[in-house]
């Protein structure tokens, strides 16, 4: 994938299941959100082709695409003064003229916000809200959307701590009950606790793809990002953990 001179993806392939959770990991520039958008539709391809469930994904009338998968993008600018639950049930909007439909999407709307820990706000306006609340608002609507895959675009960025891991929480129940979620992430240590494999770009084309204790090896990772680690074990999880060294002791191992 090319725009005017650069290559922003080169044959970079994925195939994601049922029941997995895929971390998207790289510098800045790798070509995680193009990656993303690929995946998504939303961006035409020049080379390759995506599909869902064997089906080309180019096949698919936006109304079959917003029923398969949901996108929630790295930010979300609403000028208008949408209250935070208005902007949830966008999600539904796939949905409308199903029978039914009123009375679900409003209980799955309200679902997906308190999954979220929105709720207090449903009728504050969306621009009034931090950063942290506008990207819980947008994966509330997301999940309200309810498809079975799931494409998010750095989900914690502007989060706190704790919302950081709710977040990614939820992210792995839904790919344990079934969906197939694709999240890009910049934080390594997050993609190690909850991803089941991890992909690492960079510079636009694959340099690790598999389980995260082997994708995300210190070796492999050393050259992408500039920067030596140590592969550990999380002391209470069964789960890998990556420890960056300082830059003077970087250049000291180099």
């Amino acid at each position: 994938m090319r725009v005017e001179d650069k290559t922003l993806l080169d044959g970079v392939s994925l195939s994601v299941r049922g029941g997995e959770l895929v971390g998207v990991v790289g510098p800045n520039g790798a070509g995680k959100t193009t990656l993303l958008k690929a995946l998504s539709g939303d961006l035409p391809l020049d080379g390759g082709e995506i599909f869902i469930d064997d089906r080309p994904i180019s096949e698919f009338t936006s109304r079959e695409l917003a029923r398969r998968r949901a996108v929630m993008p790295q930010s979300s600018y609403l000028p208008f003064l949408f209250t935070a639950r208005e902007v949830v049930k966008m999600g539904r909007a796939p949905w409308e003229g199903e029978r039914g439909e009123r009375e679900h999407g409003a209980k799955l709307t309200d679902y997906a916000m308190s999954l979220t820990d929105t709720r207090d706000y449903a009728v504050r306006a969306y621009p009034t809200l931090s950063g942290g609340e506008q990207s819980r608002v947008t994966l509330a609507r997301v999940l309200a959307q309810e498809t079975p895959i799931l494409l998010i675009d750095e989900p914690t960025a502007h989060l706190d701590l704790r919302h950081q891991h709710l977040v990614l929480q939820l992210a792995q129940e839904l790919a344990s009950e079934g969906a197939a979620v694709v999240a890009v992430l910049h934080d390594l240590n997050l993609a190690a606790m909850y991803a089941d494999t991890a992909l690492v770009l960079h510079r636009g084309r694959t340099v690790a793809h598999g389980p995260v204790d082997q994708a995300l090896d210190p070796e492999l990772l050393a050259p992408v990002f500039g920067m030596q680690f140590v592969l550990q074990s999380h002391p209470n999880l069964e789960r890998p953990m990556l420890v960056p060294l300082p830059a003077s002791v970087s250049r000291e191992r180099a």
